[in-house]
């Protein structure tokens, strides 16, 4: 069986839904069983054995601590996932349909939020669609926002879900690539597709007037595409935005041992020692570094924004690649949300997803109007 990136493992435990209620490796934990006491066991090779209490925190909105506080995920049309319990397997077609769905009913209720166009067409002979806010400015229709969406390189996830509030809050349009995805097509297809459009648009955009960002897997991909583009001797656009995302395949980051998708509840296996994501990174040498950023030359970035959560899978890679652009003198700017768990902002329903929207879109705005 091969292997799965990351991201898409977690992915999977969202779209093993259908099923997990039906077949699990486990009996969900109750209060009863559960363990309550404060321990923590370091044995000999470092490994941390740990138990520890944590009360949702009052620091985060109602409709957050409601999410934090319920035992079963809940999703609109999707059975809910047990909170403990390995997810049942399923096909990658199976897996594919259902995160469909739910990638569907998370646009339409930003559609319900934002006044937006969408159409579907083709840049460079690459699928993409179309974001178009109402009420469109003058001043913003020599710019362009282009979104690489999430889903583990394996799942369209979230187009929609990132285009539609960001283009709305930053009355901007939003081009978001329809790349193709892995086990078919591994790295670097998505790279190259996303740096085919990218050329297109500099045939109409300035290249300080586009700004490309992106969720999880997408934001990962725009740290290679951003790597791609200096490799290339391209023009770099006039900002990034990495929300969520990690720059190193070549190792695990500490909280992809202490958070799944739901952050500290359901199913989590220890990661692996030695990362294998071989599904999208096929036989590219792990440290190459336009598939790990981390290892390749950073400086001249553009100015990037980070965002991440204190639950989120990959908030190590999130910060471990802010750092290295800092390290390298990148205008890098760092936005942690507390408890909340990987990729929030997809949730029209939080408040803090409408925050966090706004933090992504102000600053496209501030930095393509320079």
């Amino acid at each position: 069986m091969s292997s799965m990136s990351r991201p898409t493992i977690f992915l999977l435990l969202l779209a093993s839904a259908a099923l997990a209620a039906q077949q699990s490796a486990s009996q969900p934990t109750t209060a009863a069983t559960g363990p309550n006491p404060d321990t923590s066991y370091i044995d000999a090779q470092g490994t941390v054995h740990v138990t520890r209490v944590v009360p949702v925190p009052k620091t985060i909105s109602a409709e957050a601590q409601r999410v934090l506080a319920h035992p079963v995920l809940i999703l609109p049309g999707i059975p809910d996932i047990p909170d403990q319990g390995s997810p049942a397997p399923m096909s990658l077609d199976q897996s594919r349909g259902i995160v469909d769905a739910y990638a569907a009913r998370a646009a339409e209720a930003w559609r319900k939020i934002c006044a937006v166009d969408i159409v579907e067409d083709r840049i460079a002979g690459v699928p993409v669609r179309i974001v178009r806010p109402k009420g469109l400015t003058e001043a913003n229709r020599d710019k362009v926002l282009l979104n690489l969406h999430g889903g583990g390189f394996e799942f369209e996830g979230g187009s929609l879900a990132e285009s539609i509030p960001i283009a709305s809050y930053a009355k901007i349009k939003v081009v978001t690539v329809l790349y193709r995805l892995a086990p078919e097509y591994p790295f670097p297809a998505a790279v190259d597709d996303a740096i085919s459009v990218y050329k297109e648009l500099l045939k109409t955009y300035r290249p300080e007037h586009i700004a490309i960002y992106g969720t999880s897997a997408g934001a990962t991909l725009t740290a290679e595409v951003a790597a791609k583009l200096k490799q290339l001797g391209l023009p770099l656009p006039g900002a990034l935005g990495i929300f969520s995302g990690s720059g190193d395949f070549a190792r695990t980051g500490d909280s992809e041992a202490l958070f799944g998708l739901r952050g500290l509840s359901g199913h989590l296996d220890p990661p692996e020692s030695s990362p294998d994501d071989s599904d999208y990174t096929a036989r590219t040498d792990l440290k190459d570094p336009v598939l790990s950023p981390v290892y390749s030359d950073l400086r001249g970035i553009p100015p990037t924004l980070f965002v991440t959560s204190e639950r989120d899978m990959l908030l190590s890679g999130t910060v471990n690649l802010h750092r290295a652009y800092l390290s390298a003198g990148v205008d890098a700017r760092l936005v942690v949300f507390d408890a909340l768990t990987h990729g929030f902002w997809y949730d029209a329903q939080l408040p803090e997803a409408r925050e966090a929207s706004h933090i992504m879109a102000d600053f496209f705005v501030k930095q393509l109007g320079k």
